[in-house]
């Protein structure tokens, strides 16, 4: 079976503590498991302190067949940070604005060009999504139909070619909205102009959502994920041009991190839907699910460690 981990972000000293408490052990330099497997649900890079080591770890195990991998977020961000547009001559598909820079700068800080040049060709290998054994991964949102966008344009252009990605860093194409729901899942604009800063400190006029329910009865507060505690969120009602994709109940059990959960105590969202993303990068706990094949999902078969040193 499997044990599914959520963002790492540079956190090597949490990862290989979190494989030995899964009774993962390191030979020949890969950490191994007699009879399972990890999958990891994306963002090995930006912000920790040891990132070159969380990719030597997780490739590895990987190349070695002792765990698989979604891609995340700040894997695509990085390979069109470092990506020509072959459109805009000295431009880059992701912008090198202040913001872009600084969201990607302890890899840059800490990568030299051929640490890089690796992880980068590592990252064009990693796929949106896993289904397997009854179980499911994607970095931030399973929708069917952005999958299957996905996977037809993967075959006429290749998964994460160079003019893959230019349509993936296109604004108004359909690729750029799945590739971005899939990865970053949905989000809604408040009402009223509101804006909310996250937790990188950056104000935002969206918020991710609980895309995998309907929102019909629920104030923007209680919808978004995680839920905001702002007092005036609370007092709206979820816009009508909200896109969810709801999960359903007896589709198999899915596994996503991205989301930046502040909660001690991690537990599904829903039966079949659970997040593995505590904040590590942050404060918080780097997060497990120890999977056993079940169709209702537990909160007793959640491993975490806590970050060390968090900055």
């Amino acid at each position: 079976m499997y044990d599914l981990i959520g963002d790492i972000h540079g956190c090597a000293d949490e990862l290989v503590e979190l494989l030995h408490k899964l009774d993962y052990s390191e030979e020949s330099g890969v950490f191994r498991h007699a009879n399972r497997r990890v999958i990891f649900c994306g963002d090995f890079i930006d912000r920790g302190p040891r990132i070159r080591d969380v990719i030597q770890i997780c490739r590895s195990m990987c190349q070695q067949e002792a765990a698989m991998a979604v891609m995340g977020n700040h894997e695509l961000n990085a390979l069109t940070f470092h990506s020509p547009n072959p459109l805009i001559p000295g431009e880059f598909l992701r912008r090198h604005t202040e913001h872009n820079i600084r969201q990607h700068q302890a890899t840059l800080t800490q990568l030299d060009e051929r640490d890089l040049t690796d992880a980068l060709s590592w990252f064009r290998t990693l796929p949106p999504s896993l289904e397997l054994d009854g179980v499911r991964a994607v970095h931030a949102c399973w929708d069917p139909t952005d999958l299957q966008v996905l996977n037809q344009v993967s075959t006429e252009l290749g998964w994460m070619s160079d003019p893959f990605l230019v349509r993936a860093a296109t604004r108004n194409d359909p690729v750029f909205r799945s590739i971005e729901r899939t990865m970053k899942g949905p989000e809604m604009t408040l009402p009223n102009g509101l804006l909310v800063t996250d937790k990188e400190g950056t104000s935002r006029p969206t918020v991710r959502i609980r895309w995998f329910e309907m929102p019909e009865g629920r104030s923007c507060a209680a919808y978004a994920l995680p839920s905001e505690q702002y007092a005036e969120l609370h007092q709206l009602t979820v816009p009508d041009n909200v896109q969810p994709c709801p999960y359903p109940q007896h589709a198999p059990p899915v596994f996503i991190g991205h989301y930046w959960l502040r909660d001690r105590k991690p537990a599904p969202l829903t039966d079949n839907v659970a997040c593995l993303d505590y904040s590590v990068a942050k404060d918080g706990l780097m997060t497990a699910y120890r999977f056993q094949g079940e169709r209702t999902l537990c909160a007793t078969r959640f491993v975490t460690v806590a970050r060390k040193n968090p900055a």
